[in-house]
């Protein structure tokens, strides 16, 4: 697991995006969500400009405070934040079934972190998808690292139409990422289309939990404020992405069964988690293991980036992008906290036999 240092983080803001056009893009992709006055539906018709533009300013402040994997994970007391998010890895691949020499999807792969663990893990061969090149570079430069070069790959694409055959996967999954999607219905049929029949697909969405009240204008604030901090379109409730689940052709139910054509089990796994996920980031809480997380990490990466901003080490309008993950590190604290916001609900569902296409 590697970590970024501070030049690092200055040199990767903006990605792909020119250094002098890190402010305008700052500007636009701000104006996309509703915090600053902007609309789901130009969300939701902009979402391969407003997806890229935030992971191409966002990706090296994510490495720097988290490194290779950028996800929340249950932990247990006295389980580190590193030691938790490779269990969460794991429990994917082990509900997954996942045996040595299998083809595996992984749908919005970011840098390729839970994607090297979980090949090391099972002994699969990975392939990541994702729609920023930035990303896709970063990932290759580190699975060369570690010497998976030859056996995980990426590809650039949008999960609304992959790249691939149908029936091209023994098993898929998207570890909080297929919440940037459009469209769950369309993107599940995606994923449909390529898992082989009787293979199965297993998620964990950013979702509203059901105590969510769109009247509530503090709860309507937190949700924007998530949205806005992780370039979403808009955050979905559990019970929508269940039902996308039926309408893409899994057999979904909200009871757990299994029967010889479909398996089905879905939890929010941030319910029964001993250490709340959202502790790294909640003000009050200081760990050194994850000092850049706390409230005194980031004073220092803001005073860090404002620095790096004012000698011009740093593009013009690192500080806002800083500024607007800050927002969101408070949303998703508000929104755990009050109950209304899950980053883990998990389903795992499979692919009909008998759906050959």
């Amino acid at each position: 697991m590697s970590k970024q240092g501070a030049f690092d983080l200055a040199f990767g803001v903006g990605g792909k995006i020119g250094k002098d056009d890190v402010l305008s893009a700052v500007d636009k992709y701000e104006k996309y969500h509703g915090y600053y006055g902007g609309e789901a539906a130009e969300r939701t018709n902009n979402y391969t400009d407003m997806v890229n533009k935030y992971y191409d300013l966002c990706t090296s402040f994510y490495e720097y405070g988290w490194g290779e994997s950028f996800h929340f994970a249950p932990r247990w007391i006295g389980e580190s934040l590193q030691e938790s998010m490779k269990r969460h890895e794991h429990f994917l691949a082990l509900q997954l079934g996942l045996k040595p020499g299998q083809k595996v999807l992984d749908v919005g792969c970011g840098i390729g972190g839970p994607l090297r663990e979980i090949a090391r893990f099972s002994s699969t061969s990975v392939t990541g998808l994702n729609n920023n090149e930035y990303q896709i570079t970063r990932g290759q430069v580190l699975n060369r690292k570690v010497g998976l070069d030859q056996t995980c790959n990426f590809v650039k694409g949008d999960f609304m139409k992959m790249p691939f055959p149908d029936n091209s996967f023994d098993a898929v999954y998207a570890i909080e990422a297929t919440c940037h999607a459009p469209d769950p219905v369309g993107c599940y049929r995606e994923i449909y289309r390529v898992l082989k029949p009787g293979q199965c697909f297993a998620v964990y969405e950013w979702c509203m939990t059901d105590s969510y009240n769109p009247n509530n204008e503090e709860q309507k604030r937190i949700k924007e404020e998530i949205e806005l901090g992780n370039g979403l379109p808009e955050i979905r409730s559990t019970q929508q992405c269940l039902e996308a689940a039926k309408k893409a052709g899994f057999e979904a139910s909200s009871k757990s069964f299994t029967s010889n054509d479909i398996v089905v089990w879905d939890k929010d796994l941030a319910e029964d988690s001993p250490v709340s996920w959202y502790m790294p980031l909640d003000t009050s809480h200081f760990s050194l293991s994850s000092f850049r997380l706390t409230a005194v990490g980031r004073l220092f990466t803001r005073n860090l980036v404002s620095a790096l901003e004012y000698v011009g080490l740093a593009p013009k309008g690192s500080q806002r992008v800083q500024a607007f993950l800050e927002k969101a590190a408070e949303g998703l604290v508000g929104g755990a906290k009050k109950g209304i916001f899950t980053p883990m609900y998990f389903f795992l569902v499979r692919k009909p036999i008998s759906d050959s296409q």
